[in-house]
């Protein structure tokens, strides 16, 4: 039983989500829209590689739910991310107290334990430039490895993506 609750703190205090807020206009018609492309100036702040791997990660998603890649798209996306560093919210309490006919005192000190976290923000908008412009907007936040391999970098981009688009179209 103590190993299953280590276990249980260790997958807990190591995992590293996405978290996602979503946003969208509520009088759009999201079944009218069948093709998307990308904005040709888009700079998504990612390196040529992460930006090709998540170009294509992003493509098969959207193949996937019935949206088609079109050279006269019914809508663009556009994507942006910047990168940033997260402080710990590790510490540890260092106390010192006493007491003694009805007196006491004490001190305590928190000690970072642990180093900054690397997390990225990529916004993913979704635009008509013919009816309203932004209609939907997804923003995701998740930690990752600057250092990690091509395939990790490809499969975590996938889990974001997956997450990303798991709300769309919006259910009304």
């Amino acid at each position: 039983m103590k190993i299953f609750r280590l276990l249980l703190a260790v997958v807990l205090l190591t995992s590293c989500g996405v978290v996602v807020n979503y946003d969208y206009e509520k009088t759009t018609d999201f079944s009218k829209y069948k093709t998307y492309n990308y904005y040709g100036d888009m700079n998504t702040g990612l390196s040529e590689l992460d930006t090709k791997r998540l170009l294509r990660v992003l493509d098969a998603k959207l193949e996937s739910i019935g949206l088609q890649l079109s050279s006269t798209p019914d809508f663009f996306i556009d994507i942006q991310s910047e990168e940033y560093e997260t402080q710990s919210n590790s510490n540890v309490g260092v106390g010192v107290g006493g007491t003694g006919r009805n007196v006491g005192g004490g001190i305590s000190v928190g000690l970072p334990v642990g180093q900054s976290n690397p997390t990225r923000r990529i916004v993913f908008d979704f635009v008509n430039e013919n009816k309203g412009g932004l209609f939907w907007q997804a923003v995701a936040e998740s930690r990752f490895n600057p250092n990690a391999s091509p395939e990790k970098r490809e499969a975590a981009f996938a889990a974001l993506v997956e997450k990303v688009l798991s709300k769309y179209p919006p259910k009304k």
